[in-house]
């Protein structure tokens, strides 16, 4: 047989996630759990994948196997395509992998056209109905199929409602939807220049292609990156049966979850229209009512949908979110997935499903998104100035936390603004996926339209956004970048505030305060995360406040101290300009005495702030030029100072420029040069340890002193030399016993070459991925955002090599050296410090490749031990 693109609803399963996608597989295994189910089957994610491989084309072996599985499905459902006594109607949406909510296309209602509508108007005694649906395909298949704008549409929707003196679409009659479809398909015609089709077939092939071309479109674009969704998955499309909610006021529409998505309190949650199509409630174009009223309307359905809810969770052993229909009182389910839901939520749902026997503790760390775990660390209201505070109005509290920020009514604006480093609002009537990236840069968002299901809401939770929807109180005026709320009149860069948490809105600025993650589920999840990880977690912090914060997140040490973010206050920037200008070593050693004492007191409130854990101290990293003056009045005080004249000072500064100084004069270069300013640095690092060893006799510190920017064995021996001879002075000097340990830096290709050769002089090797990747890669962090995105939008690369590290590349590098180095020192100390130290993808890798510990931001340790745990459990080492 032929390879196999299309799978019948029935012969599929839950396990086939990579072939049918998320929604195919997660239909096939409702059917097969007996679930009222309206039939279909699925377009495999290989048939995606082939159609970009055919150069944007549905082969004809795969266009023959969705039209013999329609003939499969016609004689499932007894209806058929195109039919005049019993015409079949499907929808057609998209399914990846992975969950993207809102990211590609759906449409429903397909099969209309002029004489099918005439028939099921008849049929069913509801041309009501028929029409609305016709009106509603034709107006999705332009927008989605053929790219004619959803506005132009809306225009026409808005025309009507006014010319009938109407305010809601369900107050339309039949003969109103009628001369609305008929004005939908000449608004069609004007733009494409051609008729709308009429044929079933010829509607469907447009459909699905649109389904695989949407996997390509900029918004799923930037969700993939975001979300680490790898392009070559590919998504599936299903083709359903349609269940009709807007036959009347016994059909209805709804979405719903099994626990609640903001707090993961076990109830369910949801939200229903009545004479609805899904499309309703997600699109948040009608604000819906609570799921406990469906009870009220539609008692039976709503027993058996209890009862459905019920079994998927004990199956999946997870939150359901589950869209569904009721047809004349009888319920279809129309797809389950595991529901996308707050940090908070997730946390809260992980130790419930260990408690009720559900999940095993493993099991529950590996269903958590560390990268959501950010969300809790971030800031709420502070409690005095939000009573102080009165809402002016209150709207549905759709994802919590604190937003405070400058009105924008546009994602672009947004972008625009946030990219500046401005905090801001975006304020819409409705978010539609487009919106994606204006939402990324917002502190918060609000809505007019749209409930706790919407997109806002939905895409608002994955990222951690504090989000307001379905404030109907707003009469907007988006032309004008203005709208009216309360009494009062808002306008583009007045401040709002938001509260996610309780729907409160403020018409001022409240100020935040930092979040609290102590305790409580969050507490228990990290103890979970501690018993399993085998990595140790460090923190990056060059001041005793960064160290204490992250001391509180759980960090076991600092992996990276730069000191040269010690040298920039005002009274420490004068002497090191001192010793840049010095004419000799005897200058040098006196401006860099001054320094000394004030360095000194820096790594003392380091070791007091980590209690005796691992500090590891980099000496001087930075080129000199970072350092000498720019202004003109600050280069004749340096000169002044210094006794010399304005020229001889721009004659220094001049002979320190550098055409390319990310591999000029820095790192061990500078000691090699300036010996000196190494042994300033050790007699510091070693003098603060003697003395807080001394005020704190049980802790046991061992300084760790990091040499930057090594490429050759030989050059980190002259370095050491000078570090372990002052240290070794100081300590006989101090009657001391103290310990310590030198290392490097692997952040040039040719050390990690000779990572064996280095691990003779080196105890320890910290992976500086940040510049390892500039150099490798061959292009430097700070220009190669000009050109990047060019790179993601041809698929040259699929995310950030600065963010996430590149495995195949530089990966290969640490591997490599962590190797050699094992290979020469058994128990060389492996850590990695660069940014991409608390991205959970590379701390899986450090996990598999040996390292001892991973260092990263105070804020992202907990990320970090969540991540590691993860690696052990998937992975655990011999």
């Amino acid at each position: 047989m032929s390879h196999k693109y299309v799978y019948l609803f029935s012969e599929g399963n839950g396990s086939m996630r990579e072939l049918l996608g998320g929604k195919g597989a997660n239909l096939a295994e409702m059917t097969n759990l007996g679930l009222p189910v309206p039939q279909g089957f699925t377009i495999t994610t290989e048939a995606c994948t082939q159609y970009y491989e055919d150069g944007r084309k549905i082969n004809d072996e795969i266009q023959a196997e969705i039209m013999k599985n329609i003939v499969e499905m016609e004689k499932i459902t007894g209806k058929k395509f195109g039919d005049k006594e019993n015409p079949l109607l499907v929808s057609v949406r998209s399914g990846a992998r992975a969950s993207m909510p809102g990211m590609m296309d759906t449409i429903l209602n397909l099969g209309l056209n002029e004489e099918v509508v005439e028939v099921l108007a008849k049929k069913s005694g509801n041309p009501r109905w028929a029409y609305d649906c016709y009106r509603r395909f034709i107006q999705m298949y332009s927008d989605v199929v053929m790219e004619v704008g959803k506005k132009y549409f809306e225009e026409l929707i808005d025309e009507m409602k006014e010319k009938k003196g109407v305010t809601q679409d369900v107050e339309l009659t039949a003969e109103d939807l009628k001369e609305l479809a008929g004005q939908f398909k000449a608004e069609y015609k004007e733009k494409i220049g051609s008729d709308f089709p009429s044929d079933p077939k010829e509607q469907l092939m447009g459909a699905v292609k649109a389904v695989f071309r949407s996997w390509d479109n900029p918004r799923a674009n930037f969700y993939r990156m975001q979300n680490e969704i790898p392009y070559s998955w590919g998504t599936a499309v299903n083709v359903q049966a349609m269940a009709f909610g807007n036959m009347g006021d016994d059909c209805g529409t709804g979405v719903a979850f099994t626990r609640d998505p903001a707090t993961g309190e076990k109830k369910l949650m949801g939200e229903f229209l009545t004479n609805a199509q899904g499309e309703d409630v997600v699109a948040g174009v009608r604000t819906p009512m609570p799921i406990a009223q469906m009870a009220e309307k539609f008692p039976a359905a709503f027993e058996e949908f209890q009862t459905v809810c019920q079994t998927l969770e004990n199956h999946y052993h997870d939150m359901q979110d589950m869209e569904f229909t009721v047809e004349h009182g009888k319920l279809f389910m129309l797809q389950t997935r595991n529901g996308k839901r707050t940090a908070a939520a997730a946390i809260k749902i992980a130790c419930d499903l260990i408690d009720e026997g559900m999940k095993t503790e493993e099991e529950a760390l590996l269903m958590l998104d560390p990268k959501q775990l950010d969300a809790l660390l971030h800031p709420q209201f502070d409690q005095k100035a939000l009573k102080a505070a009165t809402p002016v109005a209150s709207a549905l509290a759709a994802s919590p936390g604190a937003a405070c920020g400058k009105i924008v009514f546009t994602a672009e604006d947004a972008v625009e603004e946030g990219s500046k480093g401005e905090k801001i609002i975006l304020v819409r009537l409705e978010t539609s996926p487009e919106d994606i990236e204006g939402m990324h840069y917002a502190q918060g968002i609000l809505t007019v339209r749209g409930g706790m299901t919407s997109h806002a809401a939905v895409v608002a939770r994955g990222m951690g956004t504090c989000c307001v929807s379905g404030c109907g109180d707003i009469k907007m005026d988006e032309a004008n970048k203005k709208f009216e709320l309360g009494g009062r009149t808002y306008h583009e860069g007045d401040y709002l505030s938001l509260d996610g948490s309780t729907g409160n809105i403020y018409g001022e600025a409240i100020p935040t305060v930092p979040a609290s993650a102590e305790g409580g589920y969050f507490g228990r999840i990290m103890e979970l995360s501690d018993k399993y990880r085998q990595l140790e977690v460090r923190t990056n912090a060059d001041t005793p406040k960064d160290a204490q914060q992250a001391a509180a997140f759980g960090a076991q040490g600092i992996g990276l101290c730069r000191t040269e973010h010690m040298f920039f206050d005002p009274d420490r920037i004068a002497a090191i300009r001192e010793m840049i200008c010095s004419d000799t070593v005897e200058q040098r050693t006196a401006a860099l005495a001054k320094l000394e004492p004030m360095q000194q007191g820096d790594f003392e409130k380091l070791y007091e702030a980590m209690e005796g854990k691992h500090v590891n101290i980099r000496f001087l990293d930075p080129p000199l030029h970072e350092f000498v003056p720019t202004e003109e009045k600050d280069i004749e005080l340096l000169a002044k100072t210094q006794g010399k004249t304005v020229e001889d000072i721009k004659a220094i500064i001049s002979s320190l420029h550098e055409f390319n100084p990310m591999m000029g004069h820095r790192g061990c270069r500078l000691a090699v040069t300036y010996p000196e300013i190494a042994a300033m640095q050790t007699e510091a690092v070693i003098k603060a340890a003697i003395n807080v060893n001394k005020a704190h006799p049980d802790w046991d510190i061992v300084p760790e002193i990091m040499i930057p920017l090594v490429g050759e064995v030989k050059e980190l021996k002259f370095v050491k030399k000078t570090v372990t001879d002052t240290a070794d002075r100081v300590i006989a000097e101090a009657g001391s016993n103290l310990k310590y340990k030198v290392g490097t830096m692997i952040e040039i290709p040719r050390a990690a070459l000779t990572a064996d050769k280095i691990a003779e002089e080196a105890e320890f090797f910290s992976f500086g991925t940040n510049d390892l990747t500039q150099m490798t890669f061959g292009f430097s962090r700070d220009d190669a955002g000009k050109f990047l995105n060019s790179y993601y939008e041809n698929k040259i690369y699929e995310n950030d090599p600065f963010a996430r590290l590149d495995q195949e590349g530089v990966g290969q590098l640490v591997k490599m050296a962590a190797e050699k180095g094992k290979s020469v020192r058994s128990d060389i100390v492996l850590g990695i410090c660069g940014e991409h130290g608390g991205d959970p993808t590379t701390i899986e890798f450090c996990h598999n490749v040996g390292l001892t510990y991973v260092s990263c931001s105070p804020f992202r340790v907990p990320i970090a031990r969540l991540a590691a745990a993860q690696a052990a459990i998937k992975n655990p080492r011999k």
